[in-house]
Parts: C-alpha cells; sequence; structure tokens
C-alpha cells in the first residue's frame, strides 16, 4: 500500500485532531519522533486537539502522563475525552439515585464525582437495586470479569435504567501483534446478551468531534475542510471523522498493521483520504 508522509499533508490543513493510543503513544511508551512532529505542527500555526476514547483518566491526568512520557506540548485544554461527554451526559440526566459502574475506582471518580452518587458493581445486592438509576460501562480493569460481568447483566434485566457506554472501543493493542479487548468489546458482549442497545459516547459517535469542532471555533474560525483527522483504527477513528465530514489519516503505528491495511480498509469500506506509517516525518 502507497503511503504519505505525514508531515507533508498536514500542511494542507490548519487543524489537526489527533488519537492518542496508537498515534502519539503505544504499549511501550510516547511513539519516538511525536514530539518533534507535535513541536513542528506548532511552528506551522497548526491548531491540535487530542481526541481518545479513554474514559479512565481525566484530561488533567492524560496530559500529566503524556508529560511524564516526554511530551510536554500537549495542555490538558488540547485533550477531548470520551469520559468527559459521558461525563456532561450524566450531569445533565441523571438527577437521582445511585449510578453503577464497572471499572476503576479512578475512572468513577473523574467521570462520576459532580454530584452523582455512584457503586461499583461489585458491592449491588441485586435483591435491593431500585435505587441504581443508571449504569456505566468505564474501563476494562477494576473487577472481576466472571462475577461483575454476570452482576451488570442482571442487573440491566432487573431494571429498565439507561446503559451508557464510556468508551466504545472493542479492543486495543498490548504489544506489537497482540491485544486486550476493551470496556466497548464488554458492553457489546451485553448488548447482545440482552439483545439492547446502549448509549455510547467516543469516536465514530459525532459527540467528540462537535465538542472539538466548537471548541476550536471558539479560537477563530474553522470549516470542516480546515480539520485532518489522524487516526489508528478505522472503524472508530477513522469512520467517526468520515461521518463527521473531514479529512482522514490512517496511520499505520497502532491497531491496523501495514501487511493488512489495504484488505481491512476493502472489506470495511471505511476509506481514509490518507495513509501514513506514523505522524513522525
Amino acid at each position: 500500500m502507497e503511503t504519505s508522509a505525514f508531515l507533508d499533508i498536514a500542511q494542507n490543513y490548519r487543524a489537526i485532531f489527533l488519537d492518542s493510543y496508537g498515534v502519539v503513544k503505544n504499549h511501550r511508551g510516547l511513539i519516538p519522533g511525536v514530539s518533534e512532529t507535535i513541536r513542528a505542527l506548532r511552528k506551522a500555526g497548526k491548531t491540535i486537539r487530542v481526541l481518545t476514547n479513554d474514559a479512565s483518566r481525566s484530561p488533567e491526568q492524560q496530559s500529566k502522563r503524556f508529560g511524564q512520557q516526554g511530551l510536554t506540548e500537549i495542555p490538558a485544554s488540547e485533550i477531548i475525552t470520551s469520559g468527559m461527554m459521558a461525563k456532561l451526559f450524566l450531569e445533565q440526566k441523571v438527577k437521582s439515585g445511585k449510578v453503577a459502574y464497572l471499572g476503576t475506582e479512578n475512572a468513577a471518580h473523574y467521570i462520576l464525582a459532580a454530584n452523582l452518587n455512584s457503586i461499583p458493581v461489585s458491592e449491588i445486592d441485586l435483591a435491593n437495586c431500585e435505587d441504581i438509576t443508571a449504569m456505566v460501562f468505564l474501563d476494562d480493569e477494576g473487577f472481576d470479569w466472571n462475577r461483575d460481568i454476570n452482576t451488570t447483566v442482571n442487573l440491566l434485566r432487573k431494571r429498565n435504567i439507561p446503559a451508557i457506554v464510556a468508551n466504545s472501543d472493542k479492543l486495543y493493542p498490548v504489544a506489537k501483534n497482540d491485544v486486550s479487548i476493551a470496556t466497548g468489546g464488554i458492553a457489546k458482549l451485553v448488548e447482545s446478551i440482552l439483545n439492547r442497545k446502549f448509549i455510547h459516547f467516543g469516536k465514530p459517535d459525532t459527540q467528540m468531534f462537535n465538542y472539538a469542532f466548537e471548541d476550536i471555533n471558539q479560537h477563530g474560525t474553522f470549516h470542516r475542510d480546515d480539520i485532518l483527522m489522524v487516526g489508528d483504527t478505522l472503524h472508530t477513528d477513522i469512520l467517526g471523522g468520515n461521518k463527521f465530514g473531514v479529512h482522514t489519516v490512517l496511520v499505520l503505528s497502532g491497531n491496523t498493521r501495514a501487511q493488512n491495511a489495504d484488505i481491512q480498509i476493502r472489506s470495511t469500506g471505511i476509506i481514509p483520504d490518507y495513509v501514513c506509517e506514523s505522524i513522525v516525518g
């Protein structure tokens, strides 16, 4: 598959939306050369936003983590997470009762802290769960996969309450050729068992793109053809960018590997405008 140099493509756009995992960093940490790319984009006057489906950390925590890894050029104000979208929804829609969650205490503190009573699924008593008014899938860690997923299924059978998926990713890479099941994969399993459709936040849904678009337009006047979305996953980053009407770059530094990228593009029909090895160079 023919690839292009990322910085050559980026020069034609005023705003760059970057996915985080697989684009900026991977299982080893920061992708070598990314800091230099970000500095080159800044020097060229590009507006940058990081759009991530990681709902386990706040933008402040994400920015701090980038800094610890050697990338100090991304402030929290430029990071938009699926957790932010889920948090806004819950603050507006859930006015009473408890929000049950599947995930880590850290993720729950970030998303559910604002005037919401929360309870981990591990502490739910299914015989006395009438006060639970929403369910949130937050993270793929922090719970017993067998016991707590079973409890989640039974809770949603008993209670007709909204179920929110704060991270729509089905998997994420943990090594060069290995992946792990992400929160969205767990939610899809439960959806199929219950024959229900949950409320999903994050790419490819448009809430995050709308938020980012409105955000950059507070600092200038941008149109959709000014924006380039960069991601490593066809079904989230590229599909989301295509649906929102911005140009897209598929990078081969994360979920999509060079050896099968062409087959995946053809089989899914999700077509990026450009393909790059990575954003480095």
